[in-house]
């Protein structure tokens, strides 16, 4: 494979601050649709995991592989489209686009979780690392359809190289958000979700941004 993302230019990144004040002046005064995405997702996912574990734990984990995990990479695709101004009165049934691509969602989906599982076994420490390693993923298929699970899983990691704490950083800043959404009884987090989701792609694009590619690549 011809190398998909060589180094980064000295262009600073953004503090974490401004990401997240700029995903939050996306959100403003368009709160409904993004919600209704996130609620819609939730019952969706939640309903049915509940469903397949009280069969049994190995039609979960099913189910997990094979629906949820390609439904929440389209999740995270909606609201990348959502900060580019895409179909944003009609989110709903967006996350819902991996079934009409399905066979390439699952198998990069299945190919992300298995490599996470892989480095969890080690311990759990590795395998947060490099669930950050690989958070680019989902955008980079979106964009890159000529791209293979393996190509696009190592793409991630090399986007990510040097910048998995700021991620993790980022991830951590909603952490009062979280709790306040959970002593609403989780009513809350119908907000925070979108807000953390629009904060992860405005990072994705500043990073893609600062990253210099091939000039026949979708960058």
């Amino acid at each position: 494979m011809e190398e998909t993302f060589r180094q980064f230019d000295n262009a600073m990144m953004p503090e974490n601050r401004d990401i997240r004040a700029a995903a939050l002046a996306e959100l403003k005064g368009n709160w409904t649709q993004p919600v209704l995405c996130t609620l819609v997702y939730v019952i969706v996912t939640g309903a049915a995991s509940m469903l397949f574990s009280s069969i049994h734990e190995v039609c979960n984990l099913a189910f997990g592989i094979l629906v949820a995990t390609p439904l929440g990479f389209g999740f995270i695709i909606t609201f990348l489209n959502y900060m580019r101004g895409i179909d944003r009165d009609d989110m709903v049934g967006k996350p819902f686009m991996c079934f009409k691509n399905y066979g390439r969602f699952l198998g990069v989906s299945a190919l992300y979780i298995v490599y996470i599982f892989l480095w969890t076994l080690l311990f759990i420490i590795p395998g947060i690392i490099k669930s950050y390693s690989y958070a680019m993923t989902p955008y980079i298929m979106h964009e890159n359809p000529q791209l293979s699970g393996e190509d696009c899983i190592n793409a991630s990691m090399k986007m990510m190289d040097g910048n998995k704490g700021k991620l993790f950083l980022l991830d951590l800043s909603f952490i009062g958000w979280i709790i306040l959404g959970v002593l609403t009884l989780g009513i809350g987090l119908l907000w925070v979700e979108p807000y953390m989701m629009c904060s992860r792609a405005k990072f994705y694009e500043e990073l893609k941004a600062r990253q210099i590619g091939q000039t026949n690549q979708n960058w």
